[in-house]
């Protein structure tokens, strides 16, 4: 009998299995590669994991997708869309980058998937999805994501971002867009909670449908499945403040405040009350502002209506810069003797049927620039800037699949540190990485956690008060079986956030009416 032959190993193959030897600033270091072990970067996943199975959330949001496939070989929709969630969590911003975690066997563990698939399985799925049941499917769950936390007087911000697009897709054309004009664009009309900085929900439009007017319907059906969680208060920039968004509010009975436009009627409502002298005393506690209040009926309103006029003198030296017709740049300094009796003022023009005292009004339209902050850490953090793809129809559900994501989070960072908001920057060095290694024996998975973090003792503190979140909703879950484990959970984050911080609470004007 011949002699049997022995495979032929691959170079990858022999090369994985060589010692190698690495001549390193700090010495000689021996390196094998080892692709067999059960490890992770991201080792603190099994924290979050548990917080989601104690809520049941996402569980909830697997089984309601309208993901159907007819293969037995294709794959299922929990390993989808868990997929799509730590891709998210991991801080990718295109499919391709979800191939980073391609080979995370703990996380997929943690998360209950028989493993991760890949980018093409992941677009391929969401473009199964028909438009008009995974629509529903993704509003709902955002909403449950917030819903349950809003039996305190709550603030609506309304807001529109430019998503620049850098392809032929669908819905890309030019339109508004102030940092890169000329850039074909999509616009995500989004509703937040004030404050909080959660999302209700994002609608995505075209680059050219960036105005407020194609927001209205969303917004008009927001309000609808809100129900008796309606909002204290309604609250937008100039592009808001018009007949359509200013009736909507009026026939519900919703206080609102909007930001005029500085049309030729708004100007001379300013220089008219200029000459007044019952302006409010500037003060540290306006940051310098004054105010004054009169009435207002523009073109195309159905009625007169309240407005603040806001005032602030700048005092910091300026300079008046002005282009000739030769194009050449002039600066024009004030002269001397001059700039002590004249006086430079910005101002902002408000409409409000609130009914607060004035002094309260500019606090709680400034407090609107937080809104801001939201739109640079989902875009610059979480990717909202990114998952394109031809269709708008997946574009539409990864956004809001990447605002559900960081609702969870933004949630689950709460409960570890009620006293303050912590940004993706700062959170998921301190609650998500860690080195994991696990072994298993005897059917027992043991995972060995090693922190990168400088704050262990932190992160510790921060685990334990999840921890405590967890044990709570366990305990009323054991004493009430039918017990909306969620509702729950959000109850006792919102307690321990009134408790320690009021960063997190609407203003103190929604509380005390003028």
């Amino acid at each position: 009998m011949g002699e049997r032959k022995r495979p032929v190993k691959t170079a990858v193959a022999a090369a994985s299995e060589e010692l190698m030897v690495v001549q390193t600033m700090g010495g000689r270091m021996q390196v094998r590669w080892d692709e067999t072990a059960q490890a992770t970067p991201h080792g603190q996943l099994v924290f979050f994991a548990e917080f989601l199975a104690a809520a049941g959330v996402f569980d909830r949001w697997v089984d309601a997708c309208p993901l159907h496939y007819t293969s037995p070989n294709a794959s299922g929709k929990r390993d989808v869309l868990g997929t799509l969630m730590l891709g998210v969590l991991a801080g990718s911003r295109r499919y391709a980058h979800i191939a980073g975690v391609r080979g995370d066997a703990v996380a997929a563990q943690a998360l209950g998937l028989r493993g991760i698939v890949s980018e093409d399985s992941v677009r391929r799925a969401l473009k199964a999805m028909a438009a008009e049941s995974s629509e529903p499917w993704m509003r709902e769950a955002l909403m449950h994501s917030v819903r349950d936390a809003l039996d305190r007087p709550w603030v609506l911000d309304l807001d529109a971002t430019i998503k620049p697009l850098y392809g032929r897709q669908e819905g890309a054309e030019v339109g508004y867009n102030p940092h890169k004009p000329g850039r074909p664009s999509h616009v995500l009309h989004t509703f937040w909670v004030g404050n909080l900085r959660l999302v209700l929900d994002a609608v995505l439009t075209s680059g050219k449908q960036h105005t407020s007017r194609h927001g209205k319907a969303p917004l008009q059906r927001l309000l609808d499945e809100l129900g008796d969680k309606a909002p204290a208060l309604v609250r937008g920039d100039c592009g808001y403040g018009n007949e359509d968004m200013l009736d909507i509010c009026e026939q519900r009975g919703l206080p609102y405040l909007f930001r005029l436009r500085q049309t030729k009627n708004v100007k001379r409502l300013i220089e008219r009350l200029f000459r007044r002298e019952d302006w409010t005393r500037a003060s540290e506690a306006t940051q310098g502002w004054q105010a004054i209040e009169d009435s207002i009926r523009l073109v195309g309103w159905s009625q007169a209506r309240r407005v603040v006029v806001l005032r602030r003198r700048m005092k910091h030296d300026m300079a008046l810069t002005a282009r000739q017709d030769d194009g050449q740049l002039v600066l024009a300094l004030p002269h001397d003797g001059v700039e002590d009796n004249a006086q430079l003022w910005e101002y902002t023009v408000l409409v409000t049927n609130a009914a607060y005292d004035i002094a309260a009004i500019g606090q709680l339209y400034r407090d609107r620039c937080d809104c801001e902050n939201g739109f640079d850490e989902l875009k610059n953090q979480w990717g909202w800037g990114g998952f394109s793809t031809q269709d708008m129809h997946r574009s539409q559900i990864t956004a809001r699949a990447v605002a559900l994501v960081y609702n969870w989070w933004s949630w689950y960072v709460r409960a570890a540190n009620p006293g303050a908001r912590r940004e993706a920057l700062t959170s998921r060095p301190l609650l998500l990485a860690a080195v994991g290694r696990a072994t298993s024996h005897a059917g027992q998975t043991t995972l060995y956690l090693t922190p990168m973090h400088a704050e262990t003792g932190l992160i510790k503190t921060m685990v334990a008060n999840v921890h405590a979140a967890i044990r709570h909703v366990r305990n009323a879950a054991e004493q009430l079986p039918r017990l909306d484990r969620w509702a729950a959970l959000l109850r006792y984050i919102c307690q321990r956030i009134v408790g320690q911080s009021a960063l997190a609470t609407p203003p103190p004007a929604l509380a005390a009416p003028g």
